[in-house]
């Protein structure tokens, strides 16, 4: 059960859903008045590099097959 907790599975679904979470921060920041250019940089930047880190699991969990 200890393993199921930390497996690559899970952290790619908790990674997910924490871009997600962040999208809507994005969202929100967006459309406030005035625009914190700051912090919508700083979230749009960590959530590339989240996206970068599901596309980096989601390879090695289900690597393209060799042509």
């Amino acid at each position: 059960m200890s393993d199921n907790l930390r497996s690559p599975e899970r952290e790619l679904i908790e990674l997910r859903m924490e871009h997600a979470d962040l999208d809507a921060a994005v969202d929100r920041l967006a459309v406030e008045q005035p625009v914190d250019e700051l912090m919508l940089r700083r979230l749009k930047k960590k959530k590339l590099a989240l996206r970068d880190q599901i596309a980096r699991l989601e390879n090695m969990l289900d690597p393209a097959e060799p042509a």
